[in-house]
């Protein structure tokens, strides 16, 4: 039995070495996609083209390879993305031999001229990987994405614009290296109602928070006038809810623990003239996020402290109000930790849209005597639609008012 070559093509046969031609050129038998095979229309091996039954091909070369010398063309790098872990999988390591070229994301990002060894990378080429590719929007900067005929860029513009994922835009590199190869940038909007030829790469590049001039500070203000995670925000109204119950005066001491991006800090500096608000993040780009917003909007009284709670606030001055937007897993030794150094008649106020924390933050809070009320608000906002308009519910969100009545 004979191993098979797999060769990789890069993205054009100008890409291929002396070494691969020399292979083709000695092969009874090249597989590959019809758009491969045809740069070698004129060699006399046997041509058997790729369909969507690879099954039906991995079949075809285990009859063959027995006595023929066959040679697999395969897009880029084969082992990166590519059907050489198939193959190999299929026909075992010692019947494979792999050669390998530059891959389509080296070649895309060398016409760009950016560096990629920071990229992330996914592949929704025949694959139903959206949730990766919702989890890298969340954190990455630079993505790029192996397309198909369904999951094309258009498809990619079209579920940035479904999330409200608003910071990125999307290069395509279709045709590469072909005579026809084209490479433009587009947003989301523009990209999702376009056709784009096959086959091509998308990459989403993150656009960089370009604060503008100082704004005016007022209740309730819009998302994007924040530097922000995506949409990980109190959102305005729920924000102006939220501050009214925190009953706010000038010379207050306000911590806001696990700010986020600051917007509550931000907007409590309206009512905390001569006090101090403290913002305690753990996630260091959010500091960095807090910081912009901070400078953005002149808040002198707002200060940034780097801790992962319930670390972090042994040295603060004891506060009046106290603000947990959330908590997470640790939210119930949060709120203990926190609500010792509470102010008698302080304040303290826990948002949340899960049912766990709801419950966790009510017992604690009632374990250790505080004054509890809840209220439930959800925000319905108006969409446009082809001929009218129609409401779009965002989660349900708990706020959770705790009183510190004893000392």
């Amino acid at each position: 039995m004979k191993p098979i070559s797999i060769i990789g093509m890069g993205v054009s046969p100008d890409d291929l070495t002396a070494k691969h031609l020399e292979l083709i050129k000695q092969a009874d038998i090249l597989v590959g996609g019809k758009r491969h095979l045809d740069f070698f229309k004129n060699y006399p091996a046997v041509k058997k083209k790729i369909t969507g039954e690879i099954n039906t091909i991995i079949r075809f070369i285990k009859t063959q390879m027995k006595s023929k010398s066959i040679v697999v063309l395969a897009s880029g790098d084969p082992l990166f993305f590519g059907i050489a872990s198939l193959m190999i999988k299929s026909l075992g390591h010692e019947n494979v031999l792999v050669y390998p070229n530059i891959t389509t994301v080296s070649a895309a990002f060398a016409r760009i001229k950016e560096p990629w060894q920071d990229i992330h990378i996914i592949s929704m080429h025949g694959r139903n990987n959206e949730h990766l590719l919702l989890k890298a929007l969340a954190k990455e900067n630079t993505i790029a994405v192996f397309t198909d005929p369904d999951k094309n860029p258009a498809w990619l513009a079209k579920l940035l614009l479904e999330k409200k994922i608003i910071d990125f835009n999307i290069c395509v590199f279709e045709q590469l290296g072909s005579p026809s190869e084209r490479i433009n940038w587009y947003n989301p909007a523009r990209a999702a109602k376009m056709k784009f030829a096959e086959p091509n790469l998308a990459v989403l590049k993150r656009i960089p928070f370009q604060p503008e001039k100082t704004k005016n500070l007022y209740l309730g203000m819009p998302d994007d006038y924040y530097e922000r995670h995506n949409e990980v925000i109190t959102k305005p109204e729920v924000r102006a809810v939220t501050l009214s119950k925190l009953r706010l005066l000038p010379n207050h001491i306000m911590w806001d623990l696990g700010a986020g991006s600051g917007s509550i800090s931000i907007e409590a500096s309206i009512f905390i003239k001569n006090g101090k608000i403290f913002a305690i993040e753990q996630k260091q780009e959010r500091i960095e996020q807090i910081k912009n917003n901070k400078n953005r909007f002149n808040v002198n009284n707002l200060e940034i402290i780097h801790a992962v709670l319930p670390s972090g606030l042994d040295d603060l001055p004891a506060p009046d109000r106290i603000f947990i937007g959330g908590g997470g897993k640790d939210l119930e030794i949060i709120i203990r930790t926190a609500c010792k150094y509470l102010k008698k008649n302080g304040i303290i106020i826990i948002n949340t849209v899960l049912i766990q924390n709801l419950k966790a933050a009510l017992d604690t809070l009632q374990e250790i005597k505080m004054l509890t009320k809840v209220i439930q608000i959800q925000i319905n906002k108006s969409k446009e639609m082809p001929w009218g308009q129609r409401f779009n519910a965002q989660n349900p969100v708990w706020i959770i008012s705790g009183k510190k009545e004893f000392l």
